[in-house]
């Protein structure tokens, strides 16, 4: 007789079910019967001693199906609830939890001192941060040194020095020299002579130019076939170097203390989905802000150049021929949106400007060097 190890007989344990109900058997690697005793045992134990069994088995295969339907089921609840909750303008729940916070704040007894002590702090803080801005005369919240914004300016300067380190213009070509000479002819009359200016000339079509706080100047090509001359490329160096003059950089991140911060705050507060909050908070504040900005970087811009001898009118035909251009693309979006005034609506502010200009140019004594601009480049 062979040992009763050889034969050892599966359990029902040890037979497993497959997803059509058939019973197989789980033979273990140390198992040496045959498989026809392991199918035949297997086939015996998945037989039910009575029908009280197989109701139990039936009842548990139940339970089990009742189970992943129930748990697939709240898990797509789940995801429909965040995507509502995702599109969601307004939030009733969070509002009546802060309008509940409000109220018992409004009831207590020193409501009147804390409410009154914080409208002080607040606006304190933002008179005693007032400065004036040159030129324009215009009054304007800044808690941002020339300091910060020139650490802030110099990791833009290394992003933008990688992204067009191969198109840089070399300093010996006639676009280089033209606008070196007509940045040079506008410092004196800019108040920031003391900063490390620098010139790269892009060699892009592109229509543009950009000055970085602390005096890194960024001239595309193609901006000097709208400028037609000297004269229109000190319209748009000026507009430029106006931004750094007014520190137009510096007021925005401080516009974000005083406006975007609590706009952002008072819209949680309120219910109202972020993106909302952020949406209305651009249309009421910073577009309008960035577009006064723009119109003011024009005016100090027209005084600089008309003051460092160059035709003031020279930025009309500026702005006609961007005006021009940007009909022939296809690219003009209503003001409301943009960050930029129209250039219809600069035209017309300029020519407002221009006897003003024409003024500062004529006690500049600019006849004296009147054949300055035609010297040989």
């Amino acid at each position: 007789m062979l040992p009763s190890r050889l034969f050892s007989q599966p359990s029902a344990a040890g037979c497993l079910r497959s997803a059509t109900g058939i019973f197989f058997p789980a033979i273990r690697p140390s198992t040496r019967a045959s498989p026809s005793l392991h199918l035949q045992t297997c086939r015996n134990a998945s037989r039910p001693s009575s029908r009280s069994s197989r109701v139990q088995i039936w009842q548990t295969l139940e339970q089990r199906r009742t189970f992943a339907h129930s748990a697939r089921q709240a898990f797509k609840q789940s995801r429909q609830r965040q995507q509502q909750y995702r599109r969601q303008a307004f939030n009733y729940q969070r509002f009546q939890a802060s309008k509940g916070l409000l109220l018992r704040w409004w009831a207590r007894p020193t409501f009147v001192y804390e409410f009154g002590g914080i409208t002080v702090l607040f606006a304190g803080v933002y008179v005693l941060n007032l400065e004036h801005v040159p030129v324009s005369g215009r009054y304007r919240f800044n808690v941002v040194s020339p300091a910060w914004e020139k650490s802030l300016a110099a990791s833009m300067y290394n992003e933008t020095m990688q992204q067009y380190s191969r198109q840089l213009m070399p300093e010996h070509t006639y676009e280089h020299r033209l606008v070196k000479r007509c940045l040079e002819r506008l410092l004196p009359h800019s108040g920031l002579q003391g900063e490390e200016w620098e010139v790269h000339v892009i060699d892009d079509p592109m229509k543009n130019a950009f000055v970085i706080p602390g005096g890194k100047v960024f001239v595309f090509r193609g901006i000097l076939d709208v400028a037609q001359g000297e004269d229109g490329l000190a319209a748009v160096l000026g507009h430029e170097i106006a931004h750094n003059v007014a520190h137009h950089a510096a007021e925005r991140m401080s516009q974000n203390f005083v406006v975007l911060i609590p706009a952002m705050a008072a819209a949680l507060l309120l219910g109202l989905d972020p993106g909302f909050g952020r949406l209305l908070t651009n249309l009421v504040f910073t577009l309008p802000g960035s577009r006064a900005q723009e119109s003011e970087a024009d005016f100090i811009g027209l005084m600089m150049m008309a003051e460092s001898c160059y035709d003031p009118h020279a930025a009309m035909g500026l702005w006609a021929a961007m005006e021009q251009e940007e009909k022939a693309q296809g690219q003009a979006v209503p003001q409301f949106i943009s960050t930029h005034p129209s250039n219809h609506n600069r035209l017309e502010k300029i020519r407002e400007w221009l006897p003003q200009a024409e003024e500062k140019r004529e006690q500049s004594e600019c006849g004296a060097v009147s054949g300055y601009g035609k010297l040989r480049l």
